[in-house]
């Protein structure tokens, strides 16, 4: 026959291990009694008085990757955009994460998802597409001054992609496409005005020296030859034309 004596020490073994709890090392356990919170449990084992006197709520710790969904949203000069964003946090206070938001993980996604809209609504069109890393901080920091008093840590809030309407695409290759024009233009404008001062400077030079201008005529004459033209112009000062002639009527009193 079984003695009252066993049966309430088992009866009391089994209360005890019933009230066993493990947390792993990235857990914390809040731990409320009789509705009142009266702090934290874990990592490991701890024990919890059980029939409902105690009971926990588990908080991960660890950094949560939290997508926000695509918004559309207008900017500042009147431009509608799409915006997706990554939202990267972690809970840093347990009991205030517990305590202060009824659901953290929600309010958190919500305040990003608000903050994300006012900030693209505050910045012109050039400004979301050039500026990412001013607005990613922008960002940060208002979900950042939101979310601390609720234990949570804001590590990164980026935007992932930004998409634009057609029409304003072909807007801005059309402006790409005139810059560039406009970057070329300047540049071979500058190359002419250099080499319009090289050949001003060389001009001088030759002024001062005619045997370079002759020796600057045959080197001439020689690149034209190297490419095999068909027709070949050879420029020949005036003075050689009047000393070809008179050598010619010499020749030609000489031979009578």
């Amino acid at each position: 026959m079984i003695s009252p004596i066993s049966v309430a020490l088992a009866l009391l073994v089994v209360i005890f291990i019933s009230g066993l709890r493990i947390a792993r090392e990235y857990e914390r356990a809040v731990v409320f009694r009789l509705g009142r919170y009266t702090g934290l449990r874990g990592p490991g084992l701890f024990w919890l008085i059980p029939l409902g006197v105690e009971n926990q709520t588990r908080v991960d710790l660890r950094i949560v990757t939290n997508p926000i969904e695509q918004q559309e949203t207008i900017t500042r000069d009147s431009v509608t955009v799409r915006v997706n964003a990554v939202l990267w946090f972690r809970v840093d206070d347990p009991q205030k994460a517990v305590l202060t938001v009824q659901n953290f993980r929600l309010a958190v996604q919500q305040i990003a998802l608000t903050s994300l809209r006012n900030v693209i609504g505050q910045h012109d069109l050039d400004e979301v597409l050039k500026s990412r890393d001013k607005i990613n901080a922008l960002l940060r920091k208002n979900v950042i001054e939101t979310t601390t008093p609720w234990g949570v840590a804001v590590e990164l809030l980026e935007m992932k992609d930004v998409e634009i309407p057609q029409d304003m695409q072909r807007v801005m290759a059309m402006e790409a496409e005139a810059m560039r024009e406009k970057r070329a233009r300047i540049i071979k404008a500058e190359a002419e005005l250099d080499a319009s001062k090289k050949l001003a400077d060389a001009a001088q030079l030759m002024v001062g020296n005619p045997a370079a201008l002759e020796l600057r005529r045959m080197q001439m004459v020689a690149e034209v030859g190297a490419e095999n033209n068909s027709t070949t112009v050879i420029m020949i000062p005036a003075e050689f034309v009047h000393i070809a002639g008179s050598l010619s009527k010499f020749l030609e009193g000489k031979a009578s």
